[in-house]
């Protein structure tokens, strides 16, 4: 279970090439950095797992509103490689907001038309919740109005670390010559593969970087920085972030008038 999981979709879309200009209009593919609950709950003096049950609201507020925005895919930051150094309580609170998220919101995703895939090594996570994730992406299956990726125990350079060893085995295997690994053949190689690239990446609570999330993907990805932290984020914060993402042009390394 360390590649996307859920039921098969169709092959993810090339990027557009060298030179291309777009204007940017609607965002296909958003993810989200949800960046902000810790800070959230230390504000209110709350203890840190009040601001990760306050971040799952946002997520439902988001994920309600996004397909009418136009949105098809929303890949969301649940759990990194690193988030494992936090302090074991929390951690294994959040395992435990993961496991009853799925258990409790899977029925209402299907009848919300949101089909659920993941993301990541979800092998190391806790086994209560690798059964609850397989359950929950079968019970949404036919959901069709917007995919919800999570990522979880993800780090993009795990994936392409993830990528370069599968691809070498094949190597070694004989099923496949060192001069065919392209950039096309390592974007089918990588767990994101099954999905186009992020047109838009949005962080809350006010940090300017990745932190490890859809390194590959990002390559000609808008990133849009919002200073409001991820429990407060909601409908109109998404509208805001869509709405700036439509003003710029994607030149994918062109230049404007070419």
């Amino acid at each position: 279970m360390s590649e996307a999981g859920g039921p098969p979709t169709a092959p993810a879309e090339e990027a557009a090439p060298s030179g291309a200009v777009r204007v940017a209009g609607v965002p296909r593919h958003v993810a989200i950095v949800m960046d902000g609950n810790g800070r959230w709950a230390g504000r209110r003096g709350l203890p840190r797992l009040a601001g990760h049950r306050a971040g799952v609201l946002a997520l439902e507020r988001v994920l309600r509103a996004a397909p009418d925005m136009g949105i098809e895919i929303l890949t969301v930051y649940g759990f990194s490689t690193e988030n494992w150094r936090r302090p074991a309580a929390e951690v294994g609170g959040i395992m435990r907001l993961l496991v009853e998220f799925l258990r409790i919101k899977a029925r209402e995703l299907r009848r919300e038309g949101v089909r659920l895939r993941w993301v990541g090594d979800v092998r190391a996570l806790p086994a209560i919740a690798q059964t609850e994730l397989a359950r929950a992406g079968r019970v949404t299956a036919a959901g069709h109005r917007i995919t919800l990726v999570l990522a979880l125990n993800y780090g993009g350079r795990w994936e392409i670390a993830d990528a370069a060893r599968r691809l070498a085995e094949a190597v070694a295997r004989g099923e496949l010559r060192p001069e065919e690994i392209d950039e096309r053949r390592f974007g089918e190689a990588v767990a994101t593969g099954a999905f186009p690239p992020p047109d838009l990446i949005i962080r809350s609570g006010g940090e300017f970087r990745l932190s490890n999330f859809l390194l590959w993907g990002a390559a000609y990805s808008e990133v849009v920085v919002t200073d409001t932290l991820w429990p407060d984020f909601g409908a109109e914060n998404l509208e805001w972030a869509v709405a700036e993402y439509g003003r710029r042009e994607r030149r994918f390394g062109g230049i404007k008038g070419t």
